[in-house]
């Protein structure tokens, strides 16, 4: 699997050692690890086949392949595998000294709250799409989601943006989601296509 790390993340991290200090760094890019091991692990449990791991500003983008062959199912327990994994390293930061487990613990907490808000592509984004679409295997849903993601993020930019400086991280995490929601729409006719061509499974 390879593994790489997108250049909006360094200018997040850049941000962050501005305000911050090195160590912090350091905490941070083994939580991210963590959080993705955790979406490694699920999806060898449900037999994918992962090629690549990018880590993002919001945490890591893992390339599945055929992804849009998995059953819906299948796709939640990846999406939960990050989430999962980042309780279980909250769990774990309590044990260890208290100078390393409060920086532990505020940053995984940061992480874990980032992905469960209910926005594409976020973790929590999936997890709520795929079950709306197994629940109800429309393929609107799906567009309906996309540009409900889109209209909400330009409003949380918006807000972010008239924060700066104090709000320059999350500003920077709102942008990069912004510009994928934006390429899933792009490609969404194709999805769609497959899935209900290919797959037989959106009416």
């Amino acid at each position: 699997m390879k593994i790489s790390i997108h250049p909006l993340f360094l200018l997040l991290l850049l941000s962050i050692v501005l305000y911050g200090d090195i160590a912090f760094y350091t905490v941070i890019i083994v939580s991210l690890l963590f959080h993705e091991l955790g979406h490694f692990i699920a999806a060898k449990l449900v037999g994918a086949h992962i090629t690549q791991c990018k880590i993002v500003p919001y945490g890591g983008e893992m390339t599945i392949k055929d992804e849009m062959r998995l059953s819906y199912n299948q796709l939640i327990i990846i999406a939960l595998g990050g989430p999962l994994a980042t309780c279980i390293g909250i769990f774990v930061s309590v044990f260890l000294p208290p100078m390393l487990s409060e920086r532990l613990i505020e940053v995984q907490l940061f992480i874990l709250a980032i992905n469960l808000i209910p926005i594409w592509p976020l973790d929590g984004g999936r997890i709520f799409c795929y079950s709306l679409l197994k629940w109800r295997p429309f393929s609107k849903i799906f567009e309906f989601y996309l540009t409900a993601s889109f209209y909400l993020l330009t409003v949380i930019i918006i807000v972010l943006l008239y924060l700066l400086p104090q709000s320059l991280s999350l500003t920077i995490i709102g942008l990069f989601l912004w510009t994928k929601v934006i390429g899933d729409w792009k490609f969404r006719k194709y999805r769609s296509a497959f899935e209900k061509i290919v797959m037989n499974r959106l009416t």
